[in-house]
This record gives structure tokens, C-alpha cells and sequence, in this order.
């Protein structure tokens, strides 16, 4: 039983404390409020947390003040407790405040001012800032305390700004407070959560265009960025003994249209072309394409061998109209085109000699391979769009990143599916997977730390827990049955049975 201080009562509240208030502004919500509307969610939430504070509002379109008072509150609770905004004017927050029997027009409670001590939830992991192991981080909360550590700091700063849900991040942050404890004294190494709007202005000035983004600085000046997100405690302090500016990348080779037998088509020349020679095959491509680069010196060796003009290319990120015509969205793509009218596409078609062979006897090509996820299975399929919604939902979730092209990943999509297939009747548990190479699920892939295929993560509630690193296939090591979290190393056989997950879930 814990109380909660006001200046006009005392509540006493037990995991739950339910205010009525009877208006709440549109305008921006702190993102540390969680709007529920699902009845499902809101069971969760209560579930999952230990203390929540649930306001109900009549409707969305006034109300500043209280606003004002629930972000402040938010953010100095961040970490110990939940504050929930349930709008009971849209037509779900209207079923779930009829469901939970409140009445959101009460004037009970509207102006009260409170004490944030009142709340905490231990549960799920600390915020950084909260671990015993990041003590030697200095954590910054405003930028009033990022510019007084610049001013005041003698010694040199390397200062990461992050984002509480990026996976990268994440996956460093133990690193970076290992280093921080082995150069404690000799440097200072900072922490801050800049993914709120408020930081908009500070993250220009510093170039933060994704996280996490290392910053150095020395007598309060900025120096410069440090780019080695796959180093160790002990790369990053034997950086600081010695810190040199990212070594500048490599200039973009462009494809040489004159020393190539290949024929370089743009939007304008592309049908003219097509008119004069009656068979072509045209690679559409993109400069920064790492699979297009490595075609482009079979393609030429091609084309020296046929004639020119047999073999053509398209820079499909310049020449767009082109490519939108013929719906292009990956690189490269290659298509073979009979007297001025496409024919085939040809993904095949990677190295020199597959391309002479299919020149000299052109043929459809075989129908292609079914997609994953097209095939019926249990493993659902997310994407940018629904990842973060679906995964709030479940107690456990396995996600597996992959490419289609893999063959890594072609390998495990057998036991990955068997095993979704065999927990598909718990609602506690999904097998997820997410194709990095669709739309926009590539940036996706970015924020959760994934750096090659296949990669699987663990969530619980839709919070990352750690990677999986455990076997892929039907030889899964036997684990003894004592916590859900040693069967969680072997979730992706399918030997495990049902009866021993759930025990522990």
C-alpha cells in the first residue's frame, strides 16, 4: 500500500490509482504517457506494471494545464511509475471506460497537484541510468545540465546521445559504462536520452541524425564524432588516449560509361535504344548497391564478349521515370526486353557466364520460389508499420530478421516455423519475423541492432531483452527446466515441447 501526497486529499492506492479528469488537450502528449484504448492493452499494462496512475478524460481538445502537470509528472516519475491516459471521446476509449464502469465528466480530483514519490514499478528493466554497472556514466537529464558539464569539464568528454528503444543503443550501452569505469578519472563519459522534441535543436547542432551518435569534446569544444559501433570497452579507451576524426569514406566509383562495353541509358535514350536493337538486357541499378557492385564487372565482361549495345544500364536513382515505369524497388534488378517490350525479369542472372548462356538462348525463366511470407505458417510477418503495436501484446516474442536471399536464413526458416508452429495456441507466445529488405523495414532493422542475417531477438512485451545466439536446428542442447529464460536459448528448436515452455511462461 503506498499513498499519494496531494494538496487537497490522500489516496491510498495498491498497484493502481484512478483519477478523473475531465478534459485533456490535443496538443503534444509526452511520449512517457501511454495512451490505451484496447481493453486487452489495458489489462496488460496493468498486469505488467506495478503502480499506474490511469487518468480518464471526457475528451482530448482542452485542458493545458492538466496536460502540463501529467507530462511534468511523467518525466519526474520516468522509471518508478506509469502514468496512462485512457480518452473516453473516441469510440475505443469509449468501450473500455464503459467496461471498467468510470465516468469521465466527474469534476472529482480535476485540480489536484501532486508529489511524484508516490509511484514505482520495478518491474521490467532499469532505465540506464537506474543500473548499478552504469554508475561511472555521468547521466544528463536536461540540456541545462549537458552545457553546465561542457563549461565546468577539464578533462575530455565523449558524450552519447541515444534513444531509450534503439537497439543499437541498447547493445552498447554496456560496453560504453565498461569503458567508463576503466578510464574513470583520465576521461568522462556521458550519457543522454535525446529522442524527445525538446532536444530537436540540440541534436541539429551536434549532427545526431541517428542513434546512438558519440560526440568528443575538449575544453567544452566539439571535436568530433566517434563511428566505431562495433567496438569494444577497450577500443573506446584506447580512442580516447588518442582521439583521431572518422577516417573519410571512400568516394563513390562511378560505372564508367566509356571504358565499358555496357550501353548507359537515361530516361531520355531508353526507348531509341530499345527501337535499334531488338534483343537487350538491361541491368537497373543503384551506385550504392553493394550486390550491384559486385555484378557490374560481370555484366561489362559480358558485354566485351557480345556486342556492344547487347547489354545495357540504368542508373535507376537517377533516371526515375524509367524505373518507376517498370516498378523497379530493388538492385539490382535485370530484365530482358523483344523488340521494344519487356519480356522477362531475370534475378538469376548474376555472373558472366549465366548471362552469355541465357543471351544465346533466351528463355522464360523458372516461375519463381514462393516467398515466406506467402507460405502458410504460424510465424507472423511484420513490418515497420504494425512491429512495435503486435509485440506490446505478447508476454514472449522470438523475432527473426532476415534477407530472402540468405542462405543462412533459408536454413533456419524450417525449424523457425516449426517451433512458431508448435506454441501457436498460446497467446503468451509469437514467432515473428521481419524481412529487412521490404520497404521501409530496412531502417527498422537499423534501430534494432541488427548487423547481419539472420538475427533474432528476444521481447517481452515489446521491450528488447537481449539477443539469441543459441542453435538454429533440430540439435538443440538440452536444457534443465528451472526458468523460462534457460528454455528461452533454445526457442528456435522445434524439440522443445510445448508442456515445458508454458510451465515456466
Amino acid at each position: 500500500t503506498r499513498q499519494v501526497v496531494c494538496s487537497f486529499v490522500h489516496i491510498t492506492v495498491q498497484g493502481m490509482s484512478v483519477w478523473l479528469l475531465p478534459v485533456l488537450h490535443a496538443v503534444k502528449v509526452s511520449p512517457l504517457i501511454e495512451k490505451v484504448s484496447d481493453h486487452k492493452d489495458f489489462k496488460k499494462l496493468l498486469r505488467t506494471r506495478t503502480n499506474v496512475l490511469v487518468v480518464y478524460t471526457k475528451t482530448a481538445t482542452s485542458g493545458d494545464s492538466h496536460l502540463k502537470l501529467l507530462s511534468d509528472v511523467a518525466q519526474t516519475v520516468k522509471g518508478q511509475g506509469t502514468i496512462a491516459w485512457v480518452n473516453c471521446g473516441d469510440s475505443e476509449g469509449r468501450k473500455l471506460c464503459k467496461k471498467v464502469k468510470v465516468d469521465p465528466s466527474s469534476k472529482l480530483l480535476s485540480l489536484i497537484k501532486f508529489h511524484h514519490a508516490f509511484l514505482k514499478d520495478p518491474s521490467g528493466p532499469p532505465l540506464w541510468e537506474e543500473n548499478p554497472e552504469a554508475k561511472d556514466v555521468v547521466h544528463l537529464e536536461t540540456e541545462k545540465d549537458f552545457r553546465k558539464l561542457l563549461k565546468k569539464e577539464e578533462r575530455p568528454i565523449l558524450m552519447m546521445f541515444y534513444a531509450p528503444w534503439c537497439g543499437v543503443c541498447k547493445r552498447m550501452q554496456p560496453i560504453f559504462q565498461q569503458a567508463a569505469t576503466e578510464t574513470k578519472g583520465k576521461y568522462v563519459l556521458a550519457g543522454m536520452n535525446v529522442h524527445p522534441a525538446e532536444f530537436d535543436s540540440l541534436k541539429q547542432e551536434y549532427n545526431v541524425k541517428g542513434y546512438p551518435t558519440f560526440c568528443y569534446f575538449e575544453k567544452g569544444k566539439f571535436l568530433h564524432h566517434y563511428e566505431n559501433y562495433g567496438a569494444t570497452a577497450k577500443d573506446i579507451a584506447d580512442w580516447m588516449k588518442n582521439p583521431q576524426p572518422p577516417q573519410p569514406k571512400t568516394p563513390e566509383v562511378l560505372w564508367s560509361e566509356t571504358d565499358s562495353a555496357v550501353f548507359h541509358l537515361t530516361d531520355e535514350s531508353f526507348d531509341s535504344f530499345l527501337k535499334e536493337h531488338p534483343a537487350a538486357l538491361v541491368m537497373f541499378y543503384a551506385p550504392w548497391c553493394g550486390h550491384c557492385k559486385k555484378m557490374k564487372p560481370e555484366f561489362d565482361e559480358a558485354a566485351e564478349i557480345l556486342n556492344k549495345g547487347v547489354l545495357a544500364a540504368v542508373d535507376a536513382t537517377v533516371h526515375k521515370a524509367v524505373g518507376d515505369r517498370f516498378k523497379i524497388s530493388g538492385f539490382p534488378t535485370v530484365k530482358y526486353f523483344e523488340n521494344g517490350e519487356e519480356k522477362y525479369t531475370l534475378p538469376q542472372l548474376r555472373t558472366r557466364d549465366k548471362i552469355i548462356e541465357f543471351l544465346h538462348n533466351p528463355q522464360a525463366p523458372p516461375p519463381p520460389e514462393q516467398s515466406w511470407e506467402d507460405k502458410p505458417s504460424s510465424v507472423s510477418h511484420l513490418g515497420s508499420e504494425d512491429f512495435r503495436e503486435a509485440l506490446k501484446k505478447k508476454k514472449h516474442a522470438l523475432v527473426m530478421f532476415y534477407a530472402p536471399w540468405c542462405p543462412h536464413c533459408k536454413n533456419t526458416v524450417p525449424h523457425f516455423t516449426t517451433a512458431a508452429e508448435l506454441f501457436k495456441e498460446d497467446r503468451k507466445i509469437v514467432y515473428a519475423a521481419v524481412d529487412c529488405t521490404k520497404g521501409q523495414n530496412h531502417e527498422l532493422c537499423k534501430q534494432e541492432g541488427v548487423e547481419g542475417y539472420p538475427t533474432f531477438n528476444y521481447y517481452n512485451y515489446g521491450k528488447f531483452v537481449e539477443k539469441y545466439n543459441g542453435d538454429r536446428g533440430v540439435s538443440c542442447p538440452t536444457y534443465s527446466i528451472s526458468l523460462f529464460r534457460d528454455h528461452r536459448k533454445c526457442l528456435v528448436c522445434p524439440s522443445i515441447k510445448k508442456s515445458q515452455l508454458t510451465e515456466f511462461s
